[in-house]
């Protein structure tokens, strides 16, 4: 999809509670790791489940540009034949990714550890977003950038050596993209290649690697165990396999919240992903007091799944300490949404990386509060939202910026608030949440 076209307004307007059940999409993180290795694999990846956002599709274009056979069976359901390690082929063409961050970024790792060139380029909102910080590691493993935009974003051209050269990298900030960028470069290094992070991110990368394959050791580091030192083998045989997408918990959040905050309302959702490292936003709800039950825990996919049973409740605000900003780093927009109905102050700490995201995620959310009349304050890298256990008055107009996680989790408030709230912009909810409007009203949620 292309974020050149006009912009699509969209209105929520409080209504009847929320009732049903739904399964969200496919997990966003996982299907863009299972295109990646299933490039990097000998013989055939099977995925069920994958996210067809176009985020996730601009991904499988550059898999099957760089050499892979990639085809859609059916919905959710797709065939990769990979090429391996070292068979890469140079692209026809500049790889597009549109708005997907983690696609490009993890992409870049991959091109930067095998022996083509190829130049990378997104939307707007892509090329604004620094790629230094996934650029200075791959650089000290062998990688030449032959061009780059300043600051180091794309559009830009990367040429991968024939071996990279491994490395021991500690990332300068907590980022499951820049881990994931070097563990991929270092898959063609001979030796081993060790990535040490001061807090614990999302570890996909290091599930699904070993699930094709991989030799990964991830161990814990700091002196409070917050940490993780991962040390990947190079030059494994990666070998096609399986893949079962699990829900998407970051696309779960905003009908979870949404039916917290509209009164009455009582919602299953099916199949959410339970990684501990990606569970920070249900941890914080229900520590507001959110009524939240798990149900028939199972593993799919190499992850542990649940159904999660969700009721409508008063909240409390809280503190969210800055250690659990990486297990829930894309829900801060909807968990200030859910803030804005609490009881109390709810004080958001350490959020620095939602300056660097689709948007400067952290001044967009504070813009929407403000339209909408809500008590708030950024203090440093800090969010702090007033609530006073009522419904806001709503009633604004919400600058999207070009991300889809801003768009949904206004829309989100519109649906409780006592005046309608609009986004400028619901065209880009389909790089992540494909269905987001017709879930929504099949719950009884008023868009349109």
């Amino acid at each position: 999809m292309s974020h050149d076209l006009p912009p699509q307004p969209l209105t929520a307007t409080a209504g009847l509670a929320l009732q049903g059940a739904l399964r969200p999409p496919g997990d966003k993180s996982i299907s863009h790791r299972a295109m990646i290795l299933g490039l990097l694999s000998i013989g055939e990846t099977r995925v069920e489940g994958l996210l067809e956002g176009d985020d996730v599709l601009r991904t499988a274009a550059a898999a099957q540009a760089l050499g892979a056979t990639v085809e859609r069976l059916g919905e959710g359901q797709w065939r990769i034949v990979g090429v391996g390690l070292g068979g890469l082929s140079d692209p026809e063409g500049v790889l597009d990714f549109g708005n997907a961050g983690t696609g490009s970024r993890l992409m870049m790792g991959v091109v930067g550890g095998q022996p083509v060139t190829a130049t990378f380029d997104g939307d707007a909102s892509l090329r604004k977003r620094p790629m230094r910080r996934i650029l200075d590691p791959l650089v000290r493993m062998g990688t030449e950038v032959v061009s780059e935009e300043e600051g180091g974003r794309v559009p830009l051209t990367l040429r991968g050596p024939r071996e990279a050269i491994p490395v021991t990298y500690e990332t300068p900030v907590a980022s499951a993209q820049i881990k994931s960028a070097v563990l991929l470069a270092g898959l063609n290094a001979p030796g081993v290649t060790t990535v040490i992070e001061a807090a614990a991110t999302r570890d996909h990368t290091e599930r699904m690697l070993r699930l094709f394959g991989a030799h990964v050791e991830v161990t814990a580091h700091g002196p409070e165990g917050h940490g993780r030192t991962i040390a990947l083998t190079g030059q494994p045989t990666l070998r096609g396999t399986d893949v079962v997408v699990p829900a998407d918990p970051s696309s779960a959040a905003f009908p979870l919240v949404a039916a917290l905050i509209v009164p009455g309302s009582e919602v299953t959702i099916k199949g959410v992903m339970m990684n501990p490292l990606r569970t920070g936003l249900i941890t914080t709800l229900i520590e507001m007091g959110a009524d939240i039950e798990r149900l028939r825990e199972r593993e799919e996919g190499g992850e542990t799944v649940a159904d999660l049973r969700v009721r409508a409740s008063r909240l409390k605000g809280v503190d969210v300490p800055p250690e659990r900003a990486p297990a829930m780093i894309d829900e801060y927009p909807i968990l200030a949404v859910a803030a804005a109905f609490a009881d109390g102050t709810t004080r958001m700490n350490g959020l620095h990386e939602l300056r660097v995201k689709e948007s400067d995620r952290l001044a967009a959310v504070a813009d929407g509060l403000k339209a909408n009349g809500i008590a708030h304050v950024i203090e440093g890298d800090d969010l702090v939202v007033h609530g006073d256990g009522t419904a806001p008055k709503g009633g604004g107009t919400v600058a999207t910026h070009l991300d889809h996680r801003i768009a949904m989790a206004f829309l989100v408030l519109g649906l409780a608030t006592r005046e309608p709230v609009t986004v400028d912009d619901g065209a880009m909810i389909a790089t992540s949440f494909p269905s987001f409007l017709p879930t929504m009203q099949a719950l009884g949620g008023r868009i349109a």
